[in-house]
């Protein structure tokens, strides 16, 4: 997400969504319940709500997005069920995680913070890759690039405007953010992105021998 950008843009004007009956199905760490996480967006949500054109996270789905699995329809009940059984035995292995959420992130599409330690963070992912591999013969993708920046998305761009007045608001870091991560969730997202239809199918404890 560097350097910065110099516009934003409508992240959704180009975008392929799922039609009326689809979805996509995400593996995420699912931060909406941490009073940290909860407290950092809040504050910084409140700081860019004078722009008009974005759309913020709802704080209930305050997430890190670990990996893309593919539509909905491409994988079953009950590979979805072994998918979690695969990721459990794996997961088991690593500790929970203390992350700390402050460097902001500028997307032309996005607004987010980093999250860090990223190394234990790519073990999880690591994890549930191959525990999707495993299931259904593909690793699933990163959504928009091919490297992989652990971070939580504060609000979204659906709009064109220039990017330094919002950069100026809120700034490069925030107030930090610390907090245990200690499970990793597969959800199923219906319908477009924006709409926030988020339904949890299964979640993962870490370091549960």
């Amino acid at each position: 997400m560097s350097p910065l950008p110099t516009r934003m843009v409508n992240r959704w004007q180009n975008r392929q969504e799922p039609g009326p009956g689809q979805g996509t199905l995400y593996w995420h760490i699912l931060v909406g319940d941490q009073p940290e996480a909860r407290d950092l967006a809040h504050t910084a949500q409140k700081r860019l709500a004078g722009f008009r054109g974005l759309h913020m996270t709802p704080i209930e789905w305050l997430h890190i997005t670990t990996l893309v699995v593919g539509p909905t329809g491409e994988t079953t009940t009950e590979q979805q069920r072994t998918m979690l059984t695969a990721a459990s035995q794996l997961l088991a292995a690593l500790p929970p995680v203390t992350v700390t959420l402050s460097r902001v992130l500028y997307h032309p599409e996005a607004i987010a913070v980093a999250a860090h330690p990223s190394d234990p963070l790519r073990q999880i992912r690591a994890a549930v890759q191959t525990a999707t591999l495993n299931v259904t013969g593909h690793e699933g993708h990163t959504e928009g690039s091919a490297q992989w920046t652990p971070h939580m998305t504060l609000a979204y761009s659906e709009s064109d405007q220039p990017a330094d007045p919002i950069i100026a608001a809120l700034g490069r870091k925030v107030q930090a953010a610390e907090f245990n991560i200690n499970t990793v969730t597969l959800v199923a997202q219906q319908g477009p992105e924006r709409l926030w239809d988020w339904r949890p199918i299964g979640t993962v404890a870490l370091g549960c021998h």
